[in-house]
């Protein structure tokens, strides 16, 4: 089996259908898909529905740097694969959550801790240490799993709803998440260096780069951890209500989610567009361009109601979206090196898991109080803002670049066959 799949090259390819059912793409957008039956049935606010996916997210938040640190010392495979199996446990348990808020929010917890292994996280790993010189590309195309994930998992949620109800739903959507899961990791993604724990840390040991103690006390560290909090704030908290945001205004739900499953097709492009661009421009610029897109889809939003042009301001958020967990990786091995990448990633993930549920929170508790998402989408435009401000304040070479020639390569201690 593994002379079959020797090509590094099929790391990206399990890495794509691993993100398809990865935990972005099940905490939020299956979500928004089963948010409204939950409120039906169980006579809850958005603002309650919302509440359990920012808990999942901040659980996820803390579960990742201790995934990432796990990964770094015990391998990839065996933390991942145990990962999947309780993660897709906790999902189809919440088909048996009772009509108690309470109980709820903390099952919906457990799911967020569990999906911290779930996440791009090992995947990204896997990616920055088999790839050097193409690992944008490589990290592109690798993220495009959560772009069909995004486009395929709001359907199927759908279509599970229809026919079993959203407690029948969660029992298939944790069903499909071990199959599809398992079958990835346990087929495309090796360890580093090994399988063993020893083996393992000596990889990390020999990589370049430094310890995730020395970079978490950088500033370039926090902030490249607010940009991440920044742009999921607005992205997710914008995708997650706009099921609801469209219907509200009038548009069918089936409309609806065939709009919101769109969204997937612009995270593709975003995705493989951002890796192109990393390869070949300095990475804080290219970073800049996918906040100015996601800024100018909220403009859109703000600014008409027209349906076709509220799905133009969706797609443009998409874009933006679609590229924040490309960056996350590259640009952390550029400015901190392998060495701890599991670890420095969890830490920098965990921020952007954060907004992923807080963006979602901001806009239920907005449209609760005042009964519009328009004071929400006010304030995402000047957060979005202050993202790209602190993009420019990087610093403007790598102190990890990429190694372009043999010699340096043999000088890193890798041969000149060993990255892509």
């Amino acid at each position: 089996m593994r002379s079959i799949f020797r090509n590094r090259w099929w790391i990206v390819f399990g890495s794509v259908l691993g993100l398809i059912v990865g935990n972005v793409t099940i905490l939020q957008f299956s979500a928004s898909v089963l948010m409204k039956p939950i409120m039906a049935e169980l006579g809850w606010s958005r603002s309650m529905v919302s509440a359990a996916v920012l808990l999942g997210s901040i659980c996820a938040a803390l579960g990742t740097p201790v995934a990432g640190r796990l990964m770094d010392r015990r391998g990839i495979k065996r933390i991942t694969l145990a990962a999947i199996t309780l993660f897709a446990l906790a999902i189809a348990s919440m088909s048996l959550a009772p009509a108690v808020p309470a109980v709820f929010l903390a099952m919906f917890s457990v799911v967020g801790l569990f999906s911290a292994g779930q996440a791009p996280l090992p995947y990204a790993k896997a990616i920055a240490a088999t790839f050097d010189r193409r690992r944008g590309l490589a990290m592109g195309i690798a993220m495009t799993g959560v772009g069909l994930g995004a486009a395929l998992v709001p359907r199927l949620t759908q279509l599970y709803l229809d026919h079993l109800g959203w407690r029948g739903a969660y029992v298939a959507i944790g069903a499909t998440v071990f199959v599809i899961a398992f079958v990835a990791v346990g087929l495309f993604i090796g360890d580093s260096g090994g399988t063993t724990r020893e083996a393992a840390q000596a990889h990390a040991r020999g990589s370049p780069g430094i310890e995730a103690a020395v970079a978490v006390r950088s500033s370039h560290f926090w902030m490249l951890a607010a940009v991440f909090l920044c742009i999921p704030i607005v992205a997710n908290g914008t995708i997650v209500h706009l099921v609801p945001l469209l219907t509200d205004r009038g548009i069918p739900a089936s409309r609806a989610v065939a709009v919101f499953s769109g969204i997937g097709a612009s995270l593709i492009v975003g995705r493989l567009l951002c890796g192109f661009l990393l390869d070949r421009f300095f990475g804080p610029h290219v970073a800049i361009a996918f906040v100015v897109l996601p800024l100018l889809g909220v403009v859109t939003l703000l600014a008409s109601s027209d349906p076709s042009l509220t799905a133009v301001g969706a797609v443009l958020v998409g874009l933006g979206m679609g590229a924040e967990v490309d960056l996350i990786a590259y640009l952390q091995s550029r400015y901190f090196g392998l060495r701890a990448f599991g670890q420095i990633y969890g830490y920098l993930f965990a921020v952007f898991t954060v907004g992923t549920g807080l963006g979602p929170f901001v806009m239920g508790a907005t449209y609760d109080a005042t009964g519009s998402y328009r004071p929400a989408l006010i304030a995402f435009v000047a957060v979005l803002a202050c993202a790209a401000f602190l993009l420019t304040r990087l610093p403007r070479s790598y102190p990890f670049p990429v190694i372009t020639n043999d010699a340096e390569r043999v000088k890193e201690g890798r041969s000149p066959a060993s990255l892509a």
